[in-house]
């Protein structure tokens, strides 16, 4: 039995089935209808979300199965001190696969550990997202046609921004990719990410402040949100915020066929007049976050569609 804690628990080989399957369910979506079908998804959700927590119910309701779980913490018997090993012992009774976001590093972790059904890592703290990663790298293949042979500008947080870190760290095993670094001095890529994914793999990058100075270099451009409490003081922050919203003036410098991609949620790091501009594709992103959650779901449960 296989789960999926990190974006690196697939192979490449494996990775690229997982978004095969998916383009192929964007194309047909009929013949995965009933695909599924009296297969329950157990999604336990101990902290807040919206996409993630909604686009895996879509995911096993379009499959023809069913859903059960919880939203938050306070409406499970977490509240009552149950640990996540004994919740996954009883979930595996109930449910055939489970998708689980924990605050805690490592929970989805130790539940693979005590399930007897596939677990789905839906995000743990600051750790690792692996579905949004395999979101990411959908619209990337499908939008561009490829996975190599780009150049890549991640804007915003970079130091605690768990989708940059696992997106870094799936990209740097195809070819001729490069990345531009664009963040404030306090908010730079971890020293792990630079030393032991970028450099030990001679990954080509450069960190910079400004976008403006690079978005015309750039084939792909992932913005994140730049909060005010990472800086160390109001006036640092108020000198450097407006370098990170994205705007119609910042577009017309950037190439006509770059894409602008983004995890989502934004306040304000993009501004909405770059909506309609046919290369933001962020919302297009979340529909991918489907699709790739369905060929998931059924690679997880070895159910193969003809």
């Amino acid at each position: 039995m296989k789960h999926l804690i990190s974006p690196l628990d697939l192979s490449v080989d494996e990775l690229d089935k997982v978004l095969d399957l998916a383009n192929d369910i964007e194309k047909n979506p009929d013949k995965y209808r009933e695909a599924c079908k009296y297969k329950k998804l157990a999604t336990l959700f101990y902290e807040p979300s919206t996409r993630t927590r909604l686009s895996f119910e879509t995911a096993m309701l379009n499959l023809g199965g069913n859903v059960i779980g919880f939203s938050e913490a306070s409406s499970s018997s977490a509240a009552k001190g149950e640990s996540v090993s004994d919740t996954i012992r009883v979930i595996s009774c109930y449910a055939d696969i489970c998708a689980m976001r924990h605050p805690k590093e490592g929970a989805p972790y130790v539940a693979s550990t005590k399930s007897s059904i596939p677990i789905i890592n839906a995000g743990d703290g600051g750790h690792q997202h692996p579905t949004q990663t395999l979101t990411d790298l959908l619209t990337i293949r499908s939008l561009k046609g490829h996975l190599g042979n780009l150049t890549i500008g991640l804007c915003g947080d970079l130091k605690f921004g768990r989708t940059v870190h696992s997106l870094i760290e799936s990209l740097v095993r195809y070819e001729n990719v490069s990345f531009v670094l664009i963040s404030p001095k306090e908010l730079r890529v971890p020293d792990y990410i630079r030393e032991n994914v970028l450099k030990a793999n001679n990954i080509p990058f450069k960190e910079v402040e400004k976008l403006e100075d690079v978005i015309s270099d750039l084939e792909i451009l992932y913005m994140t949100r730049v909060q005010r409490e990472r800086f160390f003081s109001e006036e640092e922050y108020i000198k450097m915020k407006d370098y990170y919203i994205l705007n119609a003036d910042k577009m017309k410098l950037a190439r006509q066929d770059m894409i602008v991609m983004h995890p989502l949620p934004r306040v304000n790091e993009i501004s909405v007049e770059v909506d309609d501009d046919p290369r933001a594709v962020y919302f297009k992103q979340a529909q991918y976050g489907v699709y790739v959650r369905m060929a998931l779901i059924l690679t997880l449960l070895n159910i193969n569609v003809k």
